[in-house]
């Protein structure tokens, strides 16, 4: 047993240290508001997008993605933000909140943390189909936030709101890396060298800067506000949706890297992002940060106890 934690300990320790670090920046001054919004800008258009590049150029030649998975991801997702929606209604009467609960129980930081899982896990492999899973999920993540934001507004009259966030879609600096890498390997046009050693000293940048980056804008105010939407939002990004999605991949016969790809990308917290969405379409912020906050935190305890559990049964 003690193998199987120290296996664990090994994929989230890391990342905890660092978003830790990030937190004691903050305090301490070393990291302030503009250079967090000047990061989390820098890491968004260059140095994520780098990385995914690189990790798809340099993928072996013969490697083959896998599909299935990112088939299964995509339906399991659809599944479970049918689910989600159905449960708002039971957990919370108000109507503001309901969008706010959905997002926040199916939309995980796979830009940023599930990469990191995946990486620290199963090396360049995971993190080339990460990447793949992540530009598509990307595209389905985005449709059903605007979906569920604008059925619950608070206000109507979001068409705006839904043109522009389609619109981005199609500038998403992640996607259109993803989309370009794709392009030059199936066309079997050479990269030079240049470019690929220049890609992977920005995308060095990538993990340790988001990082510190997440640690530094935590609201931490998000704990002592955090109420049952919260909780039952954290229950289910954290335990029910990634447990679930594990069992159910296992019994299809996924297993290995490709069962722990779809695990750890599952098992992300809520991603950062849903709370500029809420507060760009006039939701609840507060309950946005509050659920970004404590998924954060407690993801390194849930994911840490998944991995134990599905080492200990060789599913991985």
């Amino acid at each position: 047993m003690l193998s199987y934690l120290l296996f664990s300990l090994q994929i989230t320790l890391p990342i905890a240290i660092l978003v830790l670090l990030g937190t004691l920046f903050k305090r301490i001054g070393w990291i302030d508001e503009p250079f967090n919004q000047s990061a989390s800008k820098l890491v968004f258009n260059v140095a994520l997008p780098s990385l995914l590049f690189v990790n798809v150029i340099k993928a072996e030649s013969g490697a083959v993605i896998d599909w299935t998975v990112i088939g299964f991801g995509a339906a399991f997702t659809l599944a479970a933000f049918l689910v989600l929606s159905w449960l708002s209604h039971w957990v919370t009467a108000i109507r503001e909140e309901r969008g706010v609960f959905v997002q926040g129980a199916f939309r995980g930081n796979m830009g940023i943390i599930g990469l990191a899982f995946c990486l620290s896990a199963f090396g360049v492999a995971g993190a080339t189909l990460a990447s793949i899973y992540l530009a598509v999920l990307s595209l389905i993540y985005n449709i059903l936030a605007v979906v569920t934001l604008n059925r619950w507004a608070p206000k109507s009259g979001n068409a705006n709101i839904v043109v522009s966030s389609l619109t981005s879609l199609a500038k998403n600096p992640l996607i259109i890396a993803i989309l370009l890498a794709s392009l030059l390997r199936v066309s079997a046009i050479s990269v030079p060298d240049v470019i690929i050693v220049s890609g992977q000293y920005l995308a060095q940048l990538t993990l340790p800067l988001a990082l510190l980056s997440i640690g530094a804008s935590l609201s931490w105010s998000g704990f002592l506000s955090a109420g049952k939407v919260t909780a039952y939002a954290t229950a289910l990004k954290l335990i029910l949706i990634p447990y679930s999605a594990a069992w159910l991949a296992h019994t299809l016969g996924f297993r290995d890297l490709e069962l722990g790809v779809i695990y750890l990308m599952m098992a992300t917290p809520t991603a950062a992002v849903s709370y500029m969405m809420v507060r760009a379409m006039g939701g609840n912020v507060s309950l946005a940060a509050s659920i970004i906050a404590v998924t954060t935190v407690a993801s390194l305890v849930t994911t840490s106890f998944g991995l134990v559990a599905m080492k200990a049964m060789g599913w991985i």
